[in-house]
């Protein structure tokens, strides 16, 4: 047979529809629904904690004893409070506004603290090793072992409890992760060439962990601080519940749950919608977390 009397085959390009879903696919696969509404829920609280100000409809302490205990909208309340309101006629709407600013900044510092205190601390193990590294790893067994609940316990009974205080004592939860993690990553990559390379080329520790190792570890580091950061939410919750967080005037989620427990059966709107908020973003920074961790961890792909 010559070449001529060959016939060629042309496969149909797939139809739009097919392409469409491939699309839709790969999109769904990169960006679950799950994590998509997870985002929007986070963005939704930053926008409401940097705009509490302009967002509440009225002042977090004002008072309105017309409106005592007034239910929410959706359980026939009218729309002067949306929420409903609390037995001093204080709109619960506007106390959660705030709330969640109170919660976000404690739980925003906490975590920045504990990371730059854990990952410094690893890095210093990881450089200096030898008894400085034992004296470290001492500490992380340390307050490993210890319930940092007593300790916090402890810590604001006997010095009282201001803000600063507080965001600082709730830095120390959860920094012996950044430690082991920092020194760990920060070990093998000592052994790895770049770090020798640079090392040889006269670069000083301050270069080379802060310029190249740093940005190296980075990654897993940021998903650590995805997971410290609902659990700081729930142990201010926790504290503040028990009386020992935020004090009024000011408000914080721990402490409009804690405060409503007593009116759970006749007005349990107070309690409901500050442990909502504290269970759906809690829930999502979870979610963001585990999606980064599969998308950032070498390993799992």
């Amino acid at each position: 047979m010559s070449p001529q009397n060959v016939a060629t085959v042309t496969l149909p390009a797939p139809p739009e529809a097919e392409r469409g879903r491939s699309a839709v696919t790969r999109f769904l696969e990169a960006w679950p629904p799950a994590v998509l509404l997870a985002l929007v829920w986070i963005a939704g609280m930053l926008v409401v904690a940097l705009f509490a100000d302009s967002l509440a409809p009225y002042s977090f302490t004002a008072l309105d004893l017309r409106a005592r205990l007034s239910p929410p909208v959706f359980m026939g309340g009218d729309w002067r409070h949306v929420l409903g309101s609390d037995e001093l006629g204080r709109d619960v709407l506007s106390r959660l506004i705030v709330s969640i600013r109170m919660s976000a900044l404690i739980a925003f510092g906490a975590t920045i603290i504990s990371a730059v205190l854990g990952t410094s601390l690893g890095l210093l193990a990881a450089h200096f090793r030898g008894r400085i590294e034992q004296v470290v790893l001492a500490l992380v067994d340390f307050q490993a072992s210890m319930p940092f609940l007593i300790i916090a316990l402890s810590v604001l009974a006997f010095f009282g409890n201001a803000l600063p205080l507080f965001i600082a004592l709730m830095g120390f939860h959860g920094w012996e992760r950044y430690a082991r993690i920092s020194r760990g990553l920060t070990i093998a990559a000592n052994e790895q060439g770049y770090a020798n390379a640079v090392r040889q080329l006269g670069a000083g520790p301050a270069r080379i962990y802060g310029l190249h190792v740093l940005p190296n570890i980075a990654s897993t580091l940021i998903v650590t601080m995805t997971l410290t950061f609902p659990e700081i939410i729930l142990l201010e919750s926790g504290l503040s519940f028990l009386g020992l967080g935020v004090q009024p005037p000011m408000t914080s989620l721990g402490n409009m749950v804690g405060y409503g427990r007593e009116y759970i059966t006749r007005a349990p709107w107070i309690m409901l919608s500050p442990a909502a908020t504290i269970v759906l973003t809690t829930l999502s920074i979870s979610l963001v977390g585990d999606w980064l961790r599969d998308r950032l961890d070498p390993t799992l792909r």
